[in-house]
């Protein structure tokens, strides 16, 4: 393989694809060298996406703020709640686009459906992608308890009505089942002495944690082999004392970053490292970006892009612009991934659930819609499993700005196609569709050049090359990273 195609492979794994301006630099660099660049520029922490002004901040923060406003004030600050929730959306999906920090938006995506929640207050909904953000791709430890104590996993786990006397084991279960062990390392009781050690937990308005010791069971438990009268957090440090909490978060980690089929061997040698470490995940991530098995030429084109990456390597291998970018909201609605509605607790399934013959039609045709703004007439398919309840995603998508964009939708588009022409400036007209393939292909797959050529305007060298990109990225191999 050579530098670029390791390169390419790295920049879709490790972050949303390259930019125009990486190609040149994509054959000239070595992989561990891009690596380390992602790397550093992914270390600083993140600005605070905030969508929440000081009217809306101020229904978060006042206990029992609704009582004391009218009617209409109430109805203006939940349309303005509902807008914000649309407006987060949107925020970080510029940031995966835009923002040199490509691991660490990557990884926060990865955090974003282990760790799902489903709230309709932003403040909260801001707080938690803070967290995935800023520890993400550091301790794990610190990032679970974090994830934990936040509003709005306690909120959408019913944790708030965890009470001495009167246990409620959805939190427990979650949190060993989910975020930590895994299926079948824990037992029934283990989850019923876990949630007596959770009471008391409990966050103010304002998204604060605290703990309340008169709701706090003082009796003894026994957690996973441990007896005494633990809390919370003890309850936390007994789930990571358990290497199968290592071999879990490995084998999903593998799955969104490697392959959607894990080598179980290469999982347990990475989860060992991660164990040892005391759950450093950029141990964990350098193990595998920097392993000579990552570049095998199996593994590319290994994984399905989720409709995230897929419109976020879109806007950047064109250098995209929509007009109206609540179309990505649509976009995202469509194909089956909405940021901050997961259809469950479990998150999105991922691999070949992302396709079936109506998102792979969609998926096919975006790229010349974008081109020709051709009309798009797709509805949301019912009992779709990867849409959160309808209701839930229609109290934020009532804008009928948004609605009917899923009827007869054009897009406005701008697309910088300067660095696209410039960097095949010294190909030959015979090897334009090859190399454009190299460059938009997972290396190994082969497109018959009269496939493109057949359908590309060849009015003029640069209209040749636009529209052969375009062709090459309808392709169902583009679909693969």
């Amino acid at each position: 393989m050579t530098h670029q195609q390791k390169n390419q492979h790295l920049l879709w794994r490790a972050g949303f694809g390259p930019l125009p301006a990486d190609w040149t630099a994509l054959a000239d660099r070595k992989p561990a060298d891009w690596y380390a660049t992602l790397r550093r520029d992914s270390a600083a922490a993140p600005r605070y996406l905030n969508v929440v002004d000081a009217e809306l901040m101020q229904s978060y923060t006042i206990p029992g703020w609704s009582k004391t406003v009218d009617e209409a004030t109430r109805k203006r600050v939940q349309l303005k709640n509902n807008n914000a929730i649309r407006d987060i959306n949107l925020a970080w999906l510029r940031e995966m686009a835009d923002s040199k920090a490509q691991l660490r938006e990557k990884i926060a995506l990865f955090w974003h459906g282990h760790f799902c929640t489903l709230t309709l207050n932003i403040h909260y909904a801001q707080q938690l992608l803070q967290v995935l953000r800023t520890h993400g791709l550091g301790n794990f430890r610190t990032l679970l308890g974090e994830v934990a104590r936040s509003a709005a996993m306690m909120l959408y786990l019913n944790a708030q009505s965890n009470r001495k006397g009167h246990p409620n084991e959805n939190f427990a279960r979650e949190v060993m089942e989910l975020f930590t062990l895994g299926r079948g390392h824990y037992t029934e009781n283990d989850i019923k002495e876990a949630a007596r050690a959770f009471t008391g937990w409990w966050v103010e308005t304002d998204g604060t944690f605290k703990v309340k010791p008169a709701e706090h069971d003082e009796g003894s438990k026994t957690v996973l082999g441990h007896t005494g009268n633990w809390n919370g957090e003890q309850v936390l440090d007994f789930l990571l004392q358990q290497k199968d909490t290592a071999v879990h978060i490995t084998r999903k980690l593998y799955r969104f970053l490697v392959s959607d089929t894990p080598d179980e061997r290469r999982v347990a040698a990475l989860a060992d490292r991660f164990y040892k470490s005391n759950y450093e995940i950029g141990t964990l991530l350098d193990d595998i970006f920097t392993s000579t098995w990552f570049y095998e030429p199996a593994l590319y084109g290994a994984r399905i892009k989720s409709p995230v990456e897929l419109l976020t390597g879109i806007r950047r291998t064109l250098a995209l612009s929509l007009d109206n970018e609540e179309q990505y909201l649509m976009l995202q609605r469509v194909l089956g991934q909405i940021l901050f509605f997961p259809p469950n607790v479990a998150g999105w399934p991922g691999g070949r659930s992302w396709i079936d013959s109506t998102t792979l039609m969609l998926r096919m045709r975006l790229p010349q819609m974008f081109n020709e703004k051709d009309a798009l007439n797709v509805q949301v398919k019912p009992n779709n499993d990867l849409q959160p309840q309808s209701n839930v995603v229609n109290a934020v998508y009532s804008n009928a700005k948004v609605r009917t964009l899923e009827k007869n939708t054009r897009f406005d588009v701008r697309m910088d196609w300067k660095a696209q022409v410039a960097r095949f400036a010294s190909v030959k007209r015979e090897e334009l569709v090859p190399a454009i393939a190299g460059a938009l292909l997972p290396s190994g797959l082969q497109v018959p050049p009269s496939l493109i050529t057949s359908y590309a305007n060849s009015d003029s060298r640069e209209s040749f090359i636009k529209t052969a990109t375009l062709q090459v990225m309808s392709l169902p191999e583009y679909q693969l990273c």
